[in-house]
């Protein structure tokens, strides 16, 4: 299992990006690797990614949520991973977002991608992008 701990300060006040990341539909407009998003039947959400110039696809549940703070999440069946997105208030218009994701490389691909770092790569320029899709003019409209 490895470990992926990331962080990044957005200029938006925290409501307004807990609200954006909930926004699931988005997610392959700011999240490197992701080219799909959609919510199933069952209340599950289902993924189609790209790691490592893999396609992959698994669904996952909500674990817990509390408006505003916290969203954590497992994959309940492909890829095996879980992990927690936590919103802080920095000031009335600045909110601290941080990552964390836990995931079982499967495979030789998988296992020298981790240790090259590219997951975590993938995590940081996911967050990055955020930062510039949430910031920008309109993306809150």
């Amino acid at each position: 299992m490895s470990r992926i701990e990331e962080s990044v300060e957005v200029a938006v006040p925290v409501e307004a990006a807990y609200e954006q990341w909930c926004g699931i539909s988005a997610f392959p407009r700011f999240m490197a690797g992701v080219e799909g998003v959609a919510p199933g039947p069952d209340g599950t959400v289902h993924w189609v990614a790209r790691v490592d110039g893999i396609q992959r696809e698994f669904d996952a549940e909500v674990t817990e949520r509390i408006a505003g703070e916290r969203i954590a999440w497992r994959a309940v069946d492909g890829a095996e991973h879980s992990g927690v997105v936590t919103f802080h208030a920095l000031a009335a218009d600045r909110t601290r977002i941080m990552l964390q994701l836990d995931h079982t490389p499967h495979g030789v691909v998988d296992v020298i991608g981790d240790r090259l770092g590219f997951v975590a790569h993938q995590v940081h320029r996911s967050l990055q992008d955020f930062k510039r899709y949430v910031e920008e003019p309109g993306a809150r409209a």
